[in-house]
């Protein structure tokens, strides 16, 4: 009976030191099976004798050679298709690398016909400059041919617009020069004209000023004449101021342009000024003669002189003309 009592007792000692080993493995936060749970579980996953086919029990090494087959076939399966892929992934390196030494080809092929183009433009360039050069020179030439044919020719500026004037212009110009200069009459200067006629030829209506008056004369010693007696003093036809210049070309009309304020100051200021040909400044002062090619060289100049600094101020003299015509 005691050792039926102690083979009774025994399975509960089992229990027992199981759930101690269950009570540990918890306790070290880790599902770790006891030495008997494995082998347990070996004995219920071990494979079983086959009933009623007379073959004999699997035994453990067929049943691992059975899962080494099955795992080299699964793998050999997953091996084919990585190869696959990888020839699939070296067949898109192959064509990314044509490609790339194509678009390399094409670049360079680009970069040298970028060099053949910016030689031609560098090309282009120097022949468009020496174009440039060239019509400078053919316009410079043209308009030194045109006031070489206007030689003969004075341009008188402020006559009034009247028809009377307007249809006696030969006449009124010879009472110009026996009221002005009457000497060159009397020492029988040629003072005939080939023709004088206004310019423009139409009259525009939204003007005020008159038109000018071009007169070409038959002697040119004599509009020589007329003119450096205009360069004295001033002018006047029946007592109203006029002025008398050398007719010349549009384009070196607009080039004297702006020295007119700057002219008429010097002349207040007794500079005895004169614009030469084609548009230079010159004037008298200190005993000396200056010439200037340039407006900005002429007022630095009267900066530096204190007789002349501050009056010469020609933006300030156009702000100033500018409120007078708005008031």
């Amino acid at each position: 009976m005691a050792a039926n009592s102690t083979e009774a007792q025994k399975p509960q000692n089992t229990k027992k030191n199981k759930k101690k080993g269950a009570t540990l493995d918890t306790f070290y936060g880790a599902k770790i099976q006891n030495t008997e749970q494995t082998e347990d579980n070996i004995k219920e996953n071990a494979p079983k004798p086959s009933k009623g086919n007379g073959n004999s029990p699997q035994t453990y090494e067929e049943f691992e050679s059975e899962m080494t087959k099955k795992m080299e076939a699964f793998w050999e399966e997953k091996l084919e298709i990585m190869q696959k892929k990888f020839t699939h992934l070296q067949n898109q390196f192959d064509q990314t690398v044509k490609e790339n030494q194509a678009l390399k080809a094409r670049i360079r092929q680009l970069e040298d016909n970028d060099r053949v183009k910016e030689q031609e433009s560098i090309k282009q360039s120097q022949n468009t400059k020496k174009l440039e050069e060239n019509i400078k020179y053919l316009t410079d030439k043209v308009i030194d041919l045109e006031n070489r044919g206007r030689r003969d020719n004075l341009r008188i500026i402020g006559l009034p617009e009247k028809p009377e004037i307007n249809t006696k212009l030969d006449m009124v110009i010879q009472d110009i020069i026996k009221e002005n200069c009457p000497e060159i009459l009397e020492q029988g200067g040629n003072t005939s004209t080939d023709r004088a006629h206004r310019t423009p030829s139409t009259l525009n209506p939204q003007k005020t000023t008159p038109r000018n008056v071009i007169a070409k004369f038959q002697s040119y010693q004599t509009k020589e004449k007329i003119l450096q007696e205009a360069r004295k003093r001033q002018f006047r036809y029946k007592g109203m101021p006029i002025r008398v210049t050398q007719d010349l070309a549009s384009s070196t009309l607009n080039d004297r342009k702006p020295w007119n304020m700057i002219f008429r100051k010097a002349r207040e200021l007794g500079l005895q000024p004169r614009i030469s040909y084609p548009a230079k400044l010159t004037i008298y002062f200190q005993g000396k003669v200056w010439a200037f090619n340039k407006i900005e060289d002429f007022q630095l100049f009267a900066k530096k002189r204190p007789e002349l600094c501050g009056k010469f101020d020609t933006e300030n003299q156009r702000a100033r003309n500018t409120c007078k015509g708005k008031y």
